[in-house]
């Protein structure tokens, strides 16, 4: 397949940023390159305006930005938590009997980054890298309401069971809060309910959410405050094993 030639240039100067230990100029990028200097000098700009790159004021010269150091950073929360995160996924299996999930957020959604499946015959699951709306799923209205991702301002409608307006949404996600857990009543599709819990960090910062989806019939409304709390308590356990303490929550929460 043929390459964007500037998308190529552009992680070429990235590479090359790499092993420049004092920066390097425009000319000096434009000469590695064997481009003219004013392509160079497009390419470090656009870089530079998405963080991608930095330029001294003192020597005009580039080395890699702060962008870089923030994508790196959410690169190995992810690889540690999904890392961390796998004998509790099989816990919430052997326990539920329901498939179990973990996801971050990404792009105001929930991304799904492992599960493990149940052995039930009829069962519910989720391919990873999938995306999902935060305001009808369990997973991503943890994120709504534990984290700092922020009430979409469009809530589609997927089954008539889906909370569209703002308010009812609200007050949803403030007992969400309270119970520690929360659930998604086939909100998102017909036949199938799920419940899950926020896993925090070291720094007491949400970091994920954890849970389990299965058929309606098995996870009915009568067995849904004995799901939460199954859920509720290995997510804790998760959030110790990152070095989680609640006491740090619990001042970050009071500061609130």
């Amino acid at each position: 397949m043929a390459e964007i030639q500037s998308l190529a240039r552009g992680l070429k100067i990235l590479n090359l940023l790499e092993h420049a230990r004092n920066g390097m100029g425009t000319t000096e990028v434009a000469n590695q390159l064997s481009i003219d200097k004013s392509s160079a000098s497009r390419l470090l700009h656009t870089l530079a305006n998405y963080g991608f790159v930095e330029q001294d004021e003192q020597t005009s010269r580039y080395s890699l930005g702060p962008q870089l150091v923030t994508l790196g950073q959410h690169l190995l929360n992810r690889i540690t938590l999904r890392d961390h995160a796998r004998p509790y996924l099989h816990e919430l299996v052997d326990k539920t009997g329901e498939c179990a999930h973990l996801a971050i957020q990404a792009q105001r959604q929930a991304l799904y980054i492992d599960q493990v499946e149940s052995t039930a015959a009829l069962r519910v699951e989720s391919e990873i890298g999938t995306l999902s709306p935060l305001h009808c799923t369990a997973l991503g209205k943890v994120m709504l309401a534990f984290g700092d991702c922020r009430i979409p301002d469009e809530l589609k409608t997927f089954t008539h069971r889906t909370v569209t307006d703002r308010s009812t949404l609200e007050a949803q996600l403030a007992q969400t809060g309270r119970r520690g857990y929360a659930i998604d009543d086939e909100e998102y599709n017909y036949g199938v309910r799920c419940v899950a819990a926020p896993v925090y960090d070291h720094r007491g910062a949400l970091v994920g959410a954890i849970g389990i989806s299965g058929p309606a019939g098995r996870v009915t409304l009568e067995r849904i405050d004995e799901f939460g709390a199954v859920v509720k308590d290995i997510a804790a356990a998760l959030s110790t094993r990152l070095g989680f303490d609640v006491r740090l929550r619990q001042t970050l929460d009071g500061d609130e």
